[in-house]
């Protein structure tokens, strides 16, 4: 009996895990022939993923990049699997606004469409600054995108109907925002959570300034994905979040299908300014849809990188 209670109860552990695992793929087979893409952190992970994904339904990708060598290799093997030429990569720093005003500078020169952004690059939980003096998740997660968005959002307008998908996490309901200390950075976990938070508001908050003029906005949770963004941390620590993924994370092809989906589908568009977990739209924690702190968050965040 007692072999027969274990395998009974492995096996539920194994269909369990298995069922908490199962994402659903995004099947809109739309063509994007003459649509170009930008997707931050486009050279790893669920960005090269969704790179992949949009490579082969024919758009023109560009992945933005700090390191040139990994955006290269990146490049040949979504070329490769993608079978399209059609992709390119720039150097991009989203920890520096010196950086991001010079490639956004760069890429209007050379792009004349922008019909989907895609603000996929992120940073976890790590107690460290960028070069600007911000949090770096503050700093990575939000002004980043936050500056970059709005410097692009003149051509996106141009080219509308256009996206613009910013990658959060589920982990935004552990926080609240402080307007006092925006760029709070004792507790990084506490730090990330309030990072992915203002993704979120940040998301609404563009939704409701694009309305009407051709620009629509979504949030996307991923969910918990195996891919590199342990590197941040020690190797002790990563063993530790090695078994942990092992059991629970999903590989970042599936965690890139709702991110694809919401590039692609033409479903989403009754659903501006909406968070999207696994292909189709999520409920968020009612603080989460604040418009006056997505308000003020967005007034705050034009002063803190001043943008006029």
């Amino acid at each position: 009996m007692y072999v027969l209670g274990t395998v009974i109860a492995s096996l539920v552990c194994f269909l369990l895990l298995k069922w908490t695992k199962k994402r659903r793929i995004c099947l809109d087979t739309k063509r994007l022939h003459g649509k170009t893409v930008l997707i931050t952190g486009g050279h790893c992970g669920i960005g090269k993923e969704t790179a992949i994904g949009l490579a082969v339904r024919g758009a023109r990708v560009i992945i933005a990049c700090r390191d040139a060598g990994k955006a290269e290799e990146a490049v040949r093997e979504i070329r490769r699997v993608s079978c399209s030429m059609n992709v390119q990569h720039m150097e991009l720093d989203l920890a520096n606004l010196q950086s991001i005003r010079d490639f956004s500078e760069a890429l209007l020169k050379r792009e004349k469409r922008l019909d989907v952004l895609i603000n996929n690059a992120g940073m976890p939980c790590v107690l460290d600054w960028t070069d600007d003096g911000f949090s770096m998740c503050c700093g990575f997660n939000h002004l980043g995108h936050f500056l970059l968005t709005n410097l692009l959002l003149g051509r996106l307008k141009e080219s509308a109907p256009s996206r613009v998908i910013s990658l959060t996490s589920s982990m935004y309901k552990y926080q609240k925002l402080d307007f006092q200390d925006l760029n709070y950075n004792i507790v990084p976990f506490f730090t990330y959570c309030r990072s992915k938070l203002a993704n979120i508001y940040f998301t609404q908050e563009l939704a409701r300034m694009m309305e009407g003029k051709g620009v629509t906005a979504y949030s996307v949770h991923p969910g918990f994905v195996h891919s590199n963004w342990t590197s941040h941390f020690s190797t002790v620590f990563r063993m530790i979040l090695w078994l942990v993924m092992v059991l629970f994370s999903v590989p970042c092809e599936a965690a890139a299908q709702t991110v694809i989906h919401c590039a692609v589908a033409d479903e989403v568009l009754q659903h501006n300014g909406k968070f999207f977990f696994d292909c189709q739209p999520a409920k968020l924690h009612p603080f989460a849809e604040d418009e006056g702190a997505a308000k003020k968050l967005w007034e705050a965040s034009e002063r803190m990188v001043n943008l006029t």
